[in-house]
């Protein structure tokens, strides 16, 4: 007997994942998140696709609303259950990314939904100390 073969299966072209619709939809998904398009990708959760979808990378549509700086956005998919504290492949979370980015709006809105500043690696007070953002160091320790 032969040891089975990860990631592939007899059927894997008639699997949703590998369906050229589902990934063509997912697509539009991740830039309704990138483009901050509030109101569209709502209705997409709304309808069923996961709050915490991922991407090959890990970046989930919270990850990418973060760090495009899409502060209702971010607010719309915390309301519908996204993560806010998922990390990315890297070890990222949506917090750090918007440190990184200096994204004001949606710093507030992840540490209003209680985020983790300490979470992830390099984590959000990592990524503060890192670029002297001294204001984001007092915030996070007041929270």
């Amino acid at each position: 007997m032969t040891e089975p073969t990860l990631g592939h299966s007899p059927d894997a072209e008639h699997e949703p994942a590998h369906d050229p619709e589902v990934l063509h939809l997912a697509a539009q998904v991740f830039d309704l998140a990138r483009q901050g398009d509030t109101a569209k990708l709502a209705a997409y959760i709304d309808a069923g696709v996961p709050a915490n979808l991922t991407n090959d990378r890990g970046d989930t549509l919270l990850m990418l609303a973060a760090y495009h700086g899409h502060a209702d956005t971010v607010t719309a998919l915390l309301a519908r259950g996204a993560e806010a504290d998922r990390a990315n492949d890297r070890g990222q979370t949506p917090l750090a990314g918007a440190v990184f980015k200096g994204e004001q709006d949606v710093i507030g809105a992840l540490v209003e939904a209680g985020a983790d500043p300490a979470a992830g690696a390099p984590s959000a007070i990592d990524t503060a100390r890192l670029f002297g953002k001294h204001d984001l160091l007092t915030l996070f320790s007041a929270g």
